[in-house]
């Protein structure tokens, strides 16, 4: 079963438990699924479903720091169960340790000595890593390393 069908099975089962928070959410990540697929005329693999539902928690998360620094608790708390419904379906994510020892073993393929490559590592780190790890954890971890 693919990712889209979990999902869209997903929302089926948060209909029937009458579970409204859960459907509206998934219905909004469906919703862009559906978009991508009309705009750009594919079926989606998993990986693209994947870097959707990437792109709707970065969405998610920097919403919630506007809506913390507005005081505004019940916004927050939605977008929060949102990420929270999001997660489930993204890959295991990398410790920090592993994260660290998969950035350097990329470092050394590319051949980055200094800061001034971190645009090379950065891209090699986005095919090698994937979902694996947040862009942001992934910046800080190379900033570490090369620095």
């Amino acid at each position: 079963m693919t990712l889209r069908e979990t999902i869209k099975n997903d929302i089926k089962d948060a209909m029937k438990a009458k579970d409204a928070a859960k459907r509206d959410a998934l219905r909004l990540l469906d919703s862009a699924m559906k978009q991508i697929e009309v705009d750009e005329r594919k079926e989606l693999s998993d990986e693209d479903v994947i870097s959707i539902i990437v792109k709707q928690l970065k969405m998610r998360q920097d919403s919630m720091t506007q809506y913390k620094a507005a005081g505004r608790e019940d916004l927050y708390n939605q977008e929060a169960a949102e990420v929270a419904y999001y997660e489930v379906y993204m890959p295991r994510q990398l410790n920090d340790e592993e994260l660290c020892e998969a950035l350097k073993a990329i470092i050394a393929e590319v051949g980055a000595t200094s800061v001034k490559d971190m645009g090379k590592v950065m891209a090699a780190a986005k095919t090698g890593i994937g979902a694996g790890a947040d862009g942001k954890r992934i910046n800080e971890c190379v900033k570490t390393l090369l620095g």
